[in-house]
């Protein structure tokens, strides 16, 4: 897990099939899809805010292709530019000291969360 903080909230990126930690904190599903074979006693999601996610037809253009993750890269802050679930997201992380967003991708660099994850840190900076 990758952990990086920015002013008081602290922010960690974890793919949700690894074990829930008491590290963690508010655990945060970013995925439109609930993950496959997965039962949601055992995932300790705390939110599931399947809006932030990349829309469907995004979702699949990229396939998990890391030929199509600059693209998608793009094309998804272009989405979460006009996304009313980011500001949500936003006032999450003030009213909590921790936030793990979780992924299901097998790909744990070349994946929406990251992207995510940056496109927030720089949006609380700015």
């Amino acid at each position: 897990m990758r952990h990086m903080e920015h002013m008081r909230v602290t922010f960690g990126v974890k793919r949700i099939y690894e074990p829930p930690a008491d590290d963690d904190g508010y655990r945060v599903l970013v995925d439109r899809l609930w993950p496959r074979g997965l039962a949601k006693a055992e995932a300790a999601v705390d939110l599931w805010l399947k809006d932030v996610a990349p829309s469907t037809e995004l979702r699949k253009e990229f396939n998990h292709r890391p030929e199509r993750f600059a693209d998608f890269s793009a094309r998804y802050r272009h989405e979460l530019d006009f996304n009313p679930a980011v500001p949500a997201l936003l006032d999450l992380a003030a009213a909590h000291r921790h936030v793990t967003l979780l992924y299901a991708a097998r790909d744990t660099e070349a994946n929406h969360a990251r992207v995510l994850l940056d496109y927030v840190l720089g949006r609380r900076a700015g």
